[in-house]
């Protein structure tokens, strides 16, 4: 989720690019099962072939980016902590 309030709207190339260790059938799966939940909007560009996917968060989502902030700034509390 971090990666779509980074860049939107993302490819899913773009984001086997930024999540190191993603397998592309992994990423698929993630992406789909937040699509079915209403977190993240997928879109088809139809020009020409090929046909171009993007995803971004759907309004759902963004109401989850204060709280996963917050988490992210836990968890550095909590490694500064431990170092």
């Amino acid at each position: 989720m971090f990666f779509f309030y980074l860049s939107l709207p993302t490819a899913p190339n773009e984001l086997m690019r930024r999540i190191p260790g993603i397998t592309h059938f992994m990423l698929t799966k993630s992406l789909r099962e937040m699509e079915a939940d209403g977190l993240v909007e997928r879109r088809e560009i139809i020009s020409a072939p090929p046909k171009v996917v993007e995803y971004s968060l759907a309004p759902l989502g963004k109401e989850l980016i204060p709280i996963l902030n917050e988490l992210y700034a836990w968890g550095e509390k909590i490694l500064r902590n431990e170092s």
